[in-house]
C-alpha cells in the first residue's frame, strides 16, 4: 500500500482534490454572488457593471453542459485544480508531500475553490502568468511573447485586480523596461483587451468610475485596518496563517520569478492595507497572493524543519475544520443566520412563489441577490429595481426593464394593496400583480456639470438634460396617463439627508428634455451629492443620474 502511494501520490492527490471539488460544487446551493454571475451568463457581453466577463464565460460553458449548480461551478473547479498543479510546477516539485500539506492548511483553496466567483479565474491566471513569465525571462521568443500576452489579457478579463500582478512583476525586474519584447507582449495584450475597453467607453466607463470613486469610499474606521489584518491571517490558514504569512516576508528569492512572486504577494497585501484608509476592504480581494504564499512558503519551509513539522501537525485539524464547514454548506443544520443567509435561504420558497404567480416575471426592490437566486431556481426572468438610495448594478443596463414596460408583472414588497404573502426563511414576502408595470431607470438626467460650489443658505441652480430612450419616449407618448414623479435625493457620506421634490414628471421630461432647477439647500457646510430619481408604480424611485457633487461653503 505504501509503495502504491509513493508511486501514485500525485495522481491520487489531484484526483481527490478534483473529486471533492466536484461533489461540493454539485451539492452546495448557490451563493448570492454566484447566482448574480450566472445572470451575467444570460447576457454574455464584453463587460459588466461590476467585473470583466471571464466568470460569465466560464459559467456559460459549464451551464451548457449541466444546467444546475454543478454546471455553474464546473469550469471553476477544473481551474482550481489546475491552479494547484501550476503552483506545484512553480516549486519545481522539490518536496511534493510538503506541498500537499500546504494545500491542506490553506483552507481558502478548499472552501472557495468550487465557487463561481471572479477570484478563482484570477487565481488560475495568476499562477499561469508566473509560469509563462518564468519561461519568458529565460527565452523571450516570439512564442513566449504571445503566450505572455494571452495570459496577461486573460488576467485582465478575470478581474481588475490583475493590474496589480502585472505592475508588481514589472517593478520586481526593472530590466523588463529595456527589452522590446516586454512592450511587444504589452501591446498584444492591450489589443486583446480592447473589446472590453470599447464596452467601457460605450457605457461611459461605468465600471472604472464605480470602483474608483463610488465603491468602498467611506470615512475611515480603525477596525477597517485591524479586520483586514486579521482577515489575511485567516485566509492564509486559518490555523497556519501565523507561519505562512511571515514566511512570505522572510523568504529570500533565488530567481527572477521568485522575486516577482514575492513582490506581488507583499505588494498586493500592502496595496489593500493602504486601501483600508479609504474604506472597508473585503478579505478576498487579496486572493492573488495565495499563489506567492503557496510557492514561496514551500521553498522557505524546506529548510525550516521545526516550522515544517508544525505545518504537518496542523493539516489534520484544518482538514477536520474544513470538512465540518463543507457539511454545513450543504446541509442546513446550523441555526446561525449568517450561514443560513449565505447557503440555505432559497430552499423551496422560490418555486412555491413561482407556482402562485404563474407565468408572470418578477420585480424585486434593490436586491440583485434575491432577483438572481429567484431567476436561477425558477427559470423566470427577474428584475431588481435598484432604488436611488442603493447602488446600481447590471440590472440597470440589461434589457430587463425595457422588456417589462407596460406588461403584467408580479411585484415583491411594492406599494400596497398586496395580493398575497409568503413565509420564507428571510421573513414574510408580500406580492401583488401590476397589470402594467412602469419603471424608468433607463432615463438618465445629465446636469451641465458634475460638481457645484455654493455658499451656505444660497440656492443651487442646475441645468440638466434628460436622455429618454426612444422605446420609453414612444411608450410615454402613447400613454399620457403614465406620469411618474421626479425628485432629487440629497446625500452626505452615502446616506440620504432628505428629498427635494420637483414640480416635474416623466411626461414633462419627454416633452421638454432640457430643464432648469433652483434648489433650496438648507444644510450645514460640507460635502454632499445629489441624485435624480423617477418614481415607479410600486412606489420605488430609481437611479436616474450619476452623482452630482455639491460643496457647501461656510
Amino acid at each position: 500500500m505504501n509503495a502504491f502511494i509513493k508511486k501514485n501520490h500525485r495522481t491520487l492527490f489531484y484526483a481527490a482534490w478534483l473529486l471533492i471539488g466536484l461533489l461540493q460544487a454539485g451539492l452546495t446551493p448557490l451563493q448570492d454572488d454566484e447566482a448574480y454571475y450566472w445572470t451575467f451568463s444570460r447576457f454574455l457581453d464584453w463587460g459588466y457593471f461590476d467585473h470583466p466577463p471571464m466568470t460569465a464565460l466560464l459559467i456559460k460553458i459549464g451551464y451548457a453542459l449541466f444546467p444546475n449548480e454543478l454546471g455553474v461551478r464546473l469550469m471553476v473547479v477544473l481551474l482550481n485544480t489546475a491552479t494547484v498543479a501550476i503552483c506545484e510546477a512553480l516549486t519545481e516539485r522539490k518536496a511534493p508531500f510538503l506541498f500537499y500539506a500546504l494545500c491542506g492548511v490553506l483552507a481558502v483553496l478548499q472552501l472557495s475553490g468550487f465557487m463561481a466567483v471572479p477570484d478563482l479565474p484570477l487565481l488560475f491566471f495568476t499562477a499561469l502568468f508566473f509560469y509563462v513569465y518564468r519561461h519568458f525571462v529565460k527565452d523571450a521568443s516570439p512564442r513566449n511573447i504571445v503566450f505572455l500576452a494571452l495570459v496577461t489579457a486573460a488576467l485582465m478579463y478575470s478581474k481588475y485586480h490583475a493590474v496589480l500582478i502585472v505592475f508588481f512583476t514589472l517593478i520586481s525586474n526593472p530590466k523588463l523596461f529595456t527589452r522590446w519584447q516586454t512592450y511587444a507582449a504589452g501591446i498584444i495584450a492591450l489589443v486583446l483587451f480592447l473589446p472590453h475597453l470599447w464596452w467601457q467607453y460605450g457605457h461611459d466607463w461605468i465600471s472604472f468610475r464605480y470602483h474608483l470613486f463610488e465603491s468602498n469610499v467611506n470615512p475611515y474606521k480603525f477596525n477597517y485596518t485591524t479586520d483586514y489584518i486579521l482577515g489575511q491571517l485567516l485566509i492564509t490558514g486559518p490555523l497556519a496563517g501565523f507561519i505562512l504569512l511571515p514566511a512570505l516576508f522572510i523568504y529570500k528569492p533565488k530567481s527572477i520569478n521568485e522575486r516577482a512572486l514575492k513582490f506581488t504577494g507583499i505588494g498586493v497585501l500592502a496595496f489593500f492595507l493602504l486601501s483600508t484608509f479609504k474604506g472597508k476592504v473585503e478579505a478576498n480581494w487579496t486572493a492573488p497572493m495565495v499563489v506567492p504564499i503557496l510557492v514561496l512558503c514551500h521553498q522557505h519551509l524546506q529548510q525550516r524543519t521545526k516550522a515544517r513539522r508544525w505545518i504537518g501537525r496542523l493539516v489534520l485539524p484544518t482538514l477536520i475544520l474544513v470538512a465540518i464547514i463543507r457539511f454545513v454548506m450543504v446541509v442546513d443544520v446550523v441555526p446561525a443566520r449568517v450561514v443560513q443567509e449565505r447557503f440555505h435561504y432559497y430552499h423551496g420558497w422560490p418555486k412555491e412563489l413561482s407556482q402562485r404567480t404563474g407565468s408572470l416575471p418578477l420585480a424585486i426592490p434593490s436586491s440583485y441577490q434575491k432577483a438572481s437566486q429567484y431567476w436561477f431556481y425558477t427559470g423566470k426572468p427577474t428584475y431588481s429595481v435598484n432604488e436611488y438610495i442603493w447602488r446600481r448594478n447590471n440590472h440597470n443596463f440589461w434589457p430587463l426593464e425595457d422588456s417589462l414596460l407596460g406588461k403584467p408583472v408580479a411585484v415583491i414588497d411594492g406599494a400596497q394593496p398586496w395580493t398575497d404573502s409568503l413565509q420564507t426563511p428571510m421573513g414574510t414576502i408580500h406580492w401583488s400583480v401590476d397589470s402594467a408595470f412602469h419603471s424608468f431607470s433607463k432615463i438618465m438626467i445629465r446636469p451641465g456639470q458634475s460638481t457645484y460650489e455654493i455658499a451656505a443658505g444660497a440656492p443651487l441652480n442646475i441645468t440638466a438634460r434628460a436622455d429618454v430612450p426612444l422605446h420609453y419616449a414612444a411608450y410615454l407618448q402613447q400613454h399620457p396617463d403614465v406620469d411618474a414623479p421626479v425628485k432629487i435625493g440629497l446625500f452626505k457620506e452615502g446616506k440620504l439627508v432628505h428629498d427635494l421634490p420637483l414640480q416635474l414628471s416623466v411626461q414633462g421630461l419627454v416633452k421638454s428634455p432640457q430643464q432648469s432647477f433652483q434648489l433650496p439647500l438648507s444644510v450645514p457646510p460640507g460635502t454632499y451629492f445629489l441624485r435624480f430619481a423617477i418614481g415607479s408604480d410600486a412606489g420605488w424611485f430609481t437611479h436616474n443620474s450619476d452623482k452630482i457633487n455639491v460643496e457647501v461653503k461656510p
